[in-house]
């Protein structure tokens, strides 16, 4: 039985309604967390490619990844690192490192329509909740504070939080 069904959730999933780049984050990370997850990346076999300002690189630790984000001795941002995720060749994931204290990526809403593709996104979720013990949380398209749904840590699974219903 999957956490999510695409009868309760398609709205959600709807472009014209919630925008069709939903943003995902994980909050209250560290370093560690982003080598976590590019670990996960590769230990799962998703393809990717990395890029900084535009420029593909080779990804070797996510301490490059910072010391290219913010060059030495700053703690202001110079570029945003990206990295492109695909779990399956359908569906792009963006990492990108605009702090080491959240995990921001989106998700393109078109390229999520059905159970098979949403069972995808939830897998994804849940690999990435799962390795971090962290809450991964999806808000619409410029709605940061309104998660619509979530990788919940204790029940070790992707909830609805949002009713859309309601």
């Amino acid at each position: 039985m999957p956490d999510l069904s695409w009868d309760d959730v398609k709205v959600l999933f709807d472009p014209e309604v919630n925008g069709a780049l939903p943003d995902v984050v994980v909050e209250g990370t560290a370093v560690e967390d982003w080598q976590a997850v590019v670990d996960l990346v590769r230990a799962q076999g998703w393809q990717y490619a990395y890029s900084v300002g535009g420029e593909p690189m080779e990804l070797s630790s996510v301490v490059d990844m910072v010391a290219a984000a913010y060059g030495a001795g700053t703690s202001e941002l110079r570029v945003t690192p990206e990295l492109r995720v695909w779990p399956i060749p359908e569906v792009l994931m963006i990492f990108r490192m605009y702090q080491t204290e959240s995990i921001d990526f989106d998700v393109n809403l078109r390229e999520l329509q059905g159970q098979e593709r949403l069972d995808v996104l939830v897998d994804v979720f849940r690999a990435i909740g799962r390795r971090l013990g962290k809450s991964v949380l999806m808000n619409a398209e410029g709605s940061p504070d309104h998660p619509d749904l979530a990788f919940d840590v204790e029940a070790d699974r992707v909830v609805l939080v949002f009713d859309p219903g309601a």
